[in-house]
């Protein structure tokens, strides 16, 4: 699962690694395990990260956090890639397969424009079809995998071209 986080105005991408016996998070590519991660609300936490224990307080709301760690106050906030500022910038110039399959049609061919949440490929991944759409506005520079051809999980199958500052 994979997601993007802000911190202090900085977008970082993350996912989740594996789960047991201890969370794994990839962070901007470096992965990290956590834990005696408890169910965590408001207020005094300890986290165990690569073997350290890690004190921090938080608060917030559905869609905002406030963590205070090390002496400094963090705010975080959950990005949605289909939102308006998610998904329509920020470099999301990828097509990512969420599962290993294959690819059963492709509904795009390089250099014709796609709007965001349009449909780029359909695969399939144990019987199940899912429509891979475009993460934003754009042009598609390559589509990487063709119908039959399979590939693995998070593996880039298709590109936007890159976005004019």
């Amino acid at each position: 699962m994979a997601f993007r986080l802000t911190l202090d105005g900085r977008t970082h991408e993350v996912t989740i690694v594996r789960r047991r016996p201890h969370l794994v998070l990839s962070i901007d590519g470096r992965e990290h395990e956590i834990d005696r991660l408890a169910d965590i609300g408001d207020g005094r936490h300890l986290l165990g990260v690569a073997g350290h224990r890690v004190a921090f307080a938080r608060a917030g709301s559905s869609d905002r956090q406030i963590v205070r760690l090390a002496g400094r106050t963090f705010e975080v906030g959950l990005v949605d890639p289909f939102s308006r500022d998610g998904g329509a910038g920020g470099g999301q110039d990828a097509v990512k397969a969420p599962m290993p399959g294959a690819v059963v049609a492709v509904h795009k061919e390089p250099g014709e424009c796609v709007a965001r949440g349009e449909a780029v490929l359909t695969i399939e991944s144990m019987k199940l079809q899912t429509m891979l759409s475009a993460p934003r506005d754009g042009v598609i520079a390559a589509i990487l995998r063709a119908a039959g051809e399979s590939f693995e999980k998070d593996e880039i199958v298709a590109t936007l071209e890159p976005e004019e500052a």
